[in-house]
């Protein structure tokens, strides 16, 4: 059994792929610096000379001092009735200086006839040339068998012909593309073996697509029947419904089936690689993605918290440190007294002090919730709510009154771009009162810059805290205007984020609530 598998990264050609992610050159650049600190040993860059950006991509990443992983350029076997020495395609990506190149080529006999028109003889010829003619020329070679296992379905004999030409020219990796997404687990497990035993020492790689929810298992099944590489992107973003998720398929290697990628060390970095190549391609890493969201080791149900603190394995399949993510206990109608316990730890309450009701205050949890109310993403409420019953709150302000008007005139248009809203609040600090008056494309912005304005002098600090996030929803739609409105905020300062909750059957009211609480717990998280 071969322990090292080799990972092949396709994020800047597969994953862009994807619709709506689209990546500058500096974004590409960036990627492949983090790939590299992280531990992946191929990085396919594109094709060269396809565009302008390919180009300068492959001019940059030549001169820039990577530490272990290799560059590949991607592209095809020779056109059919083109001799190698005269197929542009090849030359390019010689010309681009990448010390890997990937060629695609058919390996589905319909595919040969129907798509490229041409013989079966004469695609043999493209592959076995094209490789030996990159091989010449001093090229690490990965042969990208193309919809191979719908060509091995269809004709084996053919399909493994094609592999057999490419191995017989020299190919120093074969990687088996399950192109169209099609296939299970005990296909892929079962044709990969089969391929393993046709060419004995060659290396054997595994590209797939996540058509059926099944690419990970599908990587992972052709590793148990000898694949030694595996392709794939950052969080599985891809055409279609997406690639093989190379980082969790590295976790799956590396703690589940004792197999070497990038070692223990590199493997803590995987959750903050998946939020840095999102965050450059613009989209969130779900919450519920396997080891790196952030729901991934959240656990919400009473006697699942209560388990956890005794035996974590019991509801956690691998330690959260061990891929740089954290435990996270929600506090909700579910809860047991150890989740609250726990959580009341997390946010520096002692709940196990003589003398505290701890079932009374789950019990208000819950009344409150019954209301409305949700502290699942409300941290900062919770621990407010929490000082309040046991008698170690103190307000920071309190309000006197406040009063929103928004600004809309007849020429904004449908968007009301230039519509403003103007909020004037009254507040007192101690036993000093302030009045003060901002303005914000919303009510909300409204709010936030007044508040601010009544009281940075006695809080200078509150500069820190910026809101980033701002939620509403309708709890009793049958209700229409005089339904109960839930709004959550979510802010961020010097030592992270956290959220906020307001309930109200005014919507404004209801922000005013999740607002002033965003500020009163930032407050006592900098004292």
């Amino acid at each position: 059994m071969e322990n090292r598998i080799y990972t092949y990264d396709c994020t800047l050609r597969d994953g862009e792929q994807c619709e709506g992610i689209t990546l500058s050159l500096e974004d590409k650049l960036r990627i492949v610096r983090r790939l590299d600190a992280f531990g992946i040993d191929y990085i396919e860059g594109g094709f060269p000379a396809s565009n302008p950006k390919d180009i300068a991509f492959f001019e940059a990443v030549r001169s820039m001092p990577l530490t272990h992983a290799r560059i590949a350029a991607f592209g095809s076997t020779r056109r059919k009735g083109v001799a190698v020495e005269e197929d542009q395609g090849l030359a390019d990506l010689l010309a681009c200086g990448a010390p890997v190149v990937t060629i695609v080529g058919k390996t589905w006999d319909a595919q040969v006839t129907r798509a490229l028109q041409t013989s079966l003889e004469e695609n043999l010829a493209m592959i076995g040339e094209s490789v030996r003619y990159l091989k010449d020329a001093g090229r690490r070679v990965v042969f990208d068998a193309e919809h191979f296992f719908d060509g091995y379905k269809a004709n084996p004999d053919y399909a493994l012909s094609c592999l057999r030409a490419a191995h017989e020219a020299g190919a120093d990796s074969i990687d088996l593309c399950e192109t169209n997404g099609g296939a299970l687990p005990f296909e892929v497990e079962e044709i990969v073996a089969a391929v393993v035993a046709q060419l004995p020492g060659q290396a054997i790689g595994i590209h797939c697509h996540d058509d059926t929810g099944c690419a990970v298992a599908n990587a992972m099944s052709a590793v148990r029947a000898g694949a030694t590489c595996v392709q794939g992107t950052i969080n599985g973003i891809g055409e279609r419904v997406g690639n093989t998720d190379l980082l969790t398929a590295v976790a799956n290697l590396e703690l589940k089936m004792a197999r070497t990628c990038v070692g223990a060390d590199k493997l803590r970095d995987l959750t903050s690689l998946s939020q840095y190549v999102a965050e450059l391609c613009n989209v969130s890493v779900s919450p519920h993605h396997p080891y790196t969201g952030a729901s991934a080791f959240t656990h919400k149900g009473g006697l699942h918290a209560s388990a956890i603190a005794r035996f974590p394995a019991a509801y956690e399949h691998a330690r959260p440190e061990s891929v740089g993510n954290n435990s996270h206990l929600l506090v909700s109608e579910l809860a047991g007294k150890a989740s609250l316990v726990q959580k009341a730890a997390a946010l520096g309450i002692d709940l196990m002090e003589d003398g505290i009701d701890i079932q009374g205050l789950l019990d208000d949890i819950k009344e409150s919730e019954s209301h409305g109310y949700s502290y699942e993403v409300a941290d900062g409420s919770l621990a407010l709510l929490l000082m309040r019953k046991l008698g170690l709150y103190k307000p920071a302000f309190t309000l006197e009154s406040f009063r929103v008007i928004v600004d809309d005139r007849e020429d904004t248009g449908v968007l009301a771009k230039d519509a403003m809203s103007e909020a004037t609040i009254k507040i007192h600090v101690g036993d000093r009162r302030f009045v003060a008056t901002g303005e914000g494309a919303g009510p909300v912005g409204a709010l936030d810059s007044a508040l601010r304005l009544a009281i940075s002098e006695s809080y200078p600090e509150i500069s820190a805290m910026e809101l980033v996030d701002y939620k509403v929803r309708l709890l009793d739609e049958s209700q229409g205007t005089d339904a109960i409105t839930r709004v959550t905020i979510i802010t961020q300062d010097g030592r992270g984020v956290y959220g906020t909750v307001g309930v109200s059957e005014n919507v404004i009211e209801a922000s005013w609530n999740a607002l002033a609480e965003s500020i009163e717990y930032g407050l006592m998280r900098l004292r």
